[in-house]
């Protein structure tokens, strides 16, 4: 399945979507009944291990078909070794901006999810300099995910701006507590800016995620507010036109890197040039789709998942007609195979360990 066919030339980038950051190796604990008590020992009734940090957006739009390019530094021990093979033959990524730096571990994440939240645990420590992967020249692509963050200029954000990439910022919380727009100068080159309800207020001083949205806009071209358990709202400044899609319920059982793939979902609605309300829905079905597995990469979900979803959704009875409209632009993008499909193909999913001896 590629969402972008109807649009490829023959002189096209190289790749749809580049994107470089960190890969950790995560380690999942999931099953907790509650969070870890000072001094005593809790048992997980499930664990899964995989690619994660950069890696889940990557692996999430690989997914979903588009052509993906990831700089990032790996570790030479069996932690790196094995996050390389699950990106690169796993999920087929293009890793040649990416390196192995000899002697430099891999940055690990323990992650344990209870009560539909989860509370993380992360070691690692910088690549020596002359060993960062980011290029001062990215790759040409279509679009490429920056993550932005307060007093922080990254050379090749301008670069692929202005070799014509649509640039989508990610950002975390802002650890300084300032929240000043003006001190994410990258934002400047961005077609859409993605944060989350309590950020975007923050930034705006707004007291209303709908409102700061519409404050964003004064900044970048398309703002995108996600809103927890309410689902996510959108304005795009251009146009004026605005957006809001509630959040599908589902019983989360591993939250990791839904926010990464929310992302991911709108990225590709955005460069296959779908209406607003449906590059919204889409982001939002695929982040709900990948909460209900192991891990932030490998939980990921792709065109069979997403054809597997509202094959069911449309089987089952009491369905909400307005619910089963939203979602109805999946007819003309699902192919028949897998509109007539009576499972999901099998993935690659998250498992306890980071791989078994081959028996023979």
């Amino acid at each position: 399945m590629d969402p972008l066919a109807a649009l490829r030339t023959a002189d096209e980038p190289p790749c749809d979507v580049f994107l470089t950051g960190t890969v950790f190796l995560d380690i999942i604990f999931t099953g907790l009944d509650t969070a870890p008590v000072r001094g005593t020992e809790s048992w997980a009734r499930g664990m899964g291990s995989s690619p994660g940090g950069v890696a889940n957006m990557a692996t999430a739009l690989a997914r979903l078909g588009l052509r993906t390019s990831l700089a990032a530094s790996f570790g030479d021990d069996h932690y790196g070794e094995y996050c390389w093979d699950a990106l690169e033959q796993g999920e087929h990524i293009d890793l040649s901006p990416s390196r192995t730096v000899p002697g430099w571990h891999s940055p690990v994440t323990v992650s344990m999810a209870y009560e539909g939240e989860r509370t993380m645990v992360s070691h690692g420590h910088e690549p020596p300099e002359e060993e960062q992967p980011a290029p001062a020249l990215p790759p040409r692509s279509r679009a490429a995910v920056a993550s932005l963050a307060p007093g922080r200029r990254e050379a090749w954000v301008a670069h692929a701006a202005e070799a014509g990439a649509l640039i989508f910022g990610d950002v975390g919380w802002d650890d300084t507590g300032a929240w000043d727009l003006a001190a994410l100068p990258d934002l400047a080159h961005c077609e859409a800016f993605l944060p989350n309800a309590a950020e975007a207020m923050r930034y705006t001083r707004t007291d209303c995620p709908r409102r700061a949205a519409h404050a964003l806009t004064e900044h970048v071209p398309v703002a995108v507010v996600t809103l927890g358990a309410e689902g996510a709202y959108a304005v795009d400044g251009r146009t004026g036109e605005a957006a809001e899609v509630p959040a599908i319920a589902v019983e989360a059982l591993d939250p990791t890197g839904a926010g990464d793939v929310f992302v991911a979902g709108f990225v590709t609605g955005t460069l296959a040039g779908w209406p607003l309300a449906d590059r919204l829905a889409f982001a939002g079905l695929t982040a709900a789709l990948s909460v209900q597995d192991f891990g932030g990469s490998l939980s990921a979900p792709g065109w069979a998942e997403v054809a597997a979803w509202w094959r069911t959704v449309q089987s089952l009875e009491g369905q909400d007609p307005e619910g089963l409209r939203r979602y109805a632009f999946l007819d003309a993008l699902i192919p028949g195979p897998l509109r007539r499909a009576t499972a999901p193909w099998p993935r690659r999913r998250a498992v306890p360990t980071i791989g078994f001896r081959r028996s023979g």
